[in-house]
């Protein structure tokens, strides 16, 4: 049996185009987390106490989280009704000129109260971005992909946001070992700055990219529907339920991101920001092997064992982490850090772009991916800010929020437990209550 060079090769252009377009986009969303730790404190919030200075900031932290499911409703709708590259083309691009705005912002010395704002305006943006541009990812590669290795195809997703955070990081490392009037003065906006490459490179690739034949097949034979929300609150309401509840697994991430960065590199621990950084850069380095490691398991053996690993997992090494950082033992840490969020956080991260999507029929997958994620991630965002609560008025009390971390990781637990596996479902009959099976096919050749 042969197989057109041209199929063969557009699920490999999908990942890619996902990969690479998440990465750059995830670094724009990730450095403004490095920077929420490290720098905005005495930038944007230097008026007030060190503690709650840092509390300020880690909240605008979270409101990009807060505006992700009022962008998920808008931009679900639209991609169901015109495509998924349109919306990615977009998000890429509003990403981008979000995030160069915050590298030109005046600061709070400059001009006061308005710098705060103008802070949460260019985050709240970002946010509105990201709550399109997994969704439409993810949906791309899984209507690509060969149903027997969608897991596989869709992990590129969240690698890329992986990569992107490494790149994010290593962006940061020479930023942050600067003298402290330079980085506070000038140094921290170079990061931001460079999104203009970032929206530039984005838009090359992705407008080259051809729609899914499973939204054209839709569109030519069914039409799109006019009110993607009103049939998947009507059909999937139960699925929607199940992708917020899995997505509380993003606090993982964001705990491990930024509020550990901030108690890591605090007086009551005393890690330098370049070595702790140096903890996220390897980590994620890690992850980007992992992530589609774990995805190919799940394409084999199903997506609920693979994120039920990862959930769980996740829960009992945050202490570890945690724990480690706490005892100001930095080779411990880096340990700690690569297998906590390098190794099984990446079980649950590299499945959820296949199990989510896979819940879900062509004509709202857009839809039901965006606005179940976004809302669980928005819990997860502020996450970072209840955990600087829970911390104390000093930041350090550790086991607290590992504890909070590890009841966050509890929904996702039944959200996988109590959902169908669909590794085996062919794709014309994903989100449908009777769906067959699709054989593993015998070996092709192009």
């Amino acid at each position: 049996m042969s197989v057109p060079a041209e199929a063969v090769g557009q699920p490999k252009k999908a990942a890619t185009a996902a990969w690479i377009g998440s990465a750059l986009e995830y670094y724009d969303f990730f450095i403004y987390g490095s920077a929420a730790a490290l720098i905005f404190p005495k930038v944007f919030f230097d008026e007030s106490d060190p503690a709650t200075a840092t509390l300020l900031s880690l909240a605008t932290f979270g409101v990009a989280y807060a505006a992700r499911p009022v962008g998920a409703l808008f931009l679900g709708h639209v991609g169901d009704r015109v495509g998924r590259k349109k919306i990615m083309v977009f998000t890429l691009i509003l990403m981008g000129l979000s995030t160069f705005l915050i590298g030109c912002l005046p600061t709070r010395h400059q001009v006061g109260t308005l710098a705060p704002v103008l802070l949460v305006l260019c985050r709240v943006l970002q946010g509105i971005s990201a709550a399109g541009e997994q969704a439409s990812a993810n949906s791309m590669s899984l209507e690509h992909a060969p149903a027997h290795r969608r897991g596989f195809f869709t992990s590129f997703t969240l690698s890329g946001t992986q990569g992107g955070q490494l790149l994010a990081t290593l962006v940061f490392l020479p930023v942050a070992a600067l003298p402290e009037d330079q980085l506070l003065s000038w140094g921290w906006r170079v990061p931001f700055w460079l999104s203009v490459a970032v929206a530039v490179v984005g838009f090359v690739i992705r407008r080259k990219l051809d729609e899914t034949p499973a939204f054209e097949q839709q569109a030519a034979s069914e039409g799109v529907p006019k009110l993607p929300l009103v049939i998947l609150l009507r059909e999937h309401w139960a699925d929607v339920l199940r992708v917020i509840g899995g997505a509380l697994i993003a606090s993982v991430s964001t705990i491990f991101t930024v509020w550990a960065l901030a108690y890591a590199t605090s007086d009551a621990v005393g890690m330098s920001r370049s070595s702790m950084l140096w903890v996220g850069a390897l980590a994620n380095l890690v992850a980007l092997a992992a992530i589609p490691l774990w995805a190919t398991l799940s394409d084999r053996i199903g997506r609920r064992p693979v994120f039920l690993i990862g959930a769980a997992g996740s829960a009992v090494t945050m202490f570890l982490y945690l724990w480690a950082i706490s005892t100001g033992n930095y080779p411990l840490t880096l340990l700690f850090g690569i297998v906590a969020f390098g190794v099984v956080y990446s079980a649950a991260n590299g499945v959820w772009p296949s199990f989510y999507g896979e819940m879900f029929s062509t004509r709202v997958r857009l839809s039901g991916m965006a606005i179940g994620t976004q809302i669980g991630f928005a819990v997860a965002g502020f996450a970072v800010t209840f955990a600087a609560r829970i911390a104390g008025p000093d930041g350090t009390d550790w086991s607290s929020v590992a504890l909070f971390t590890a009841a966050l990781c509890v929904p996702p637990l039944i959200a996988a437990a109590t959902a169908r596996e669909t590794h085996k479902v062919p794709t014309e009959d994903l989100g449908s209550r009777t769906p067959r099976e699709v054989p593993r096919p015998a070996k092709v050749t192009a």
